[in-house]
């Protein structure tokens, strides 16, 4: 129980932050026979809520229409962490540095042109933020063409592995071993995990502090 409180994100702006940083999110409804429908989605967190665009028609807006309860899920990986590196052969050591966040709400499919509208430009603000397109406006043919599914929290939960539970020096160690893997993400995970390369060699610029 001590570790899973330590792996909490506190801070809802951090995990706001964080949302709004990835590109995909998964959104969970219940289909028709009572199992769970998961579709990865692109989405922007904006007005306290979740934002999605869609197609007109669909399974998961047929979902949303009958039962509102969703879920909705991100998370990113950022380092697999192999079993060598703390033991010689028990592989059950395999680890992975990560940080997600799990939201459980309330689904609906807004009508109202006006939140549509926020809804399309926030999405175009998050993933085209280089301009290039014409702002919508809520009289436009388009806000007609596409459907905008919206999850209101109830339950908004974070949780993050970067290695703020270990001490400053398994933290420099687990660091080390991080680059000599040579993974692609290597020099972003250490980013994150607080850890700064300097030509004296590797120290903790800071505490990963979510």
């Amino acid at each position: 129980m001590q570790l899973l409180g330590r792996l909490e994100i506190r801070s809802k702006d951090k995990i706001i932050e964080f949302l709004n940083q990835q590109e995909t999110g998964r959104i969970c409804s219940i289909d028709k026979d009572g199992y769970p429908q998961i579709i990865p989605m692109n989405f922007v967190y904006t007005n306290d809520a979740i934002y999605m665009h869609s197609h007109i028609k669909g399974e998961k807006l047929e979902n949303i229409a009958k039962n509102p309860k969703v879920g909705f899920e991100v998370d990113q990986s950022l380092e697999f962490l192999p079993s060598y590196f703390t033991h010689p052969t028990d592989a059950s050591q395999a680890d992975t540095l990560y940080i997600s966040v799990v939201i459980k709400g309330t689904g609906s499919i807004i009508i109202d042109r006006k939140e549509k509208t926020i809804a399309l430009n926030a999405l175009m603000e998050k993933y085209q933020p280089e301009g290039g397109y014409e702002p919508i406006r809520p009289e436009m043919e388009v806000v007609d063409e596409v459907a905008i599914i919206k999850v209101s929290p109830i339950t908004m939960r974070g949780k993050y592995k970067v290695g703020q539970h270990l001490d400053k020096r398994s933290r420099v160690e687990l660091a080390k071993r991080i680059l000599e893997r040579k993974s692609p993400g290597s020099l972003n995970t250490l980013e994150i995990m607080g850890i700064k390369q300097t030509k004296d060699g590797l120290i903790i610029s800071e505490e990963p502090n979510w």
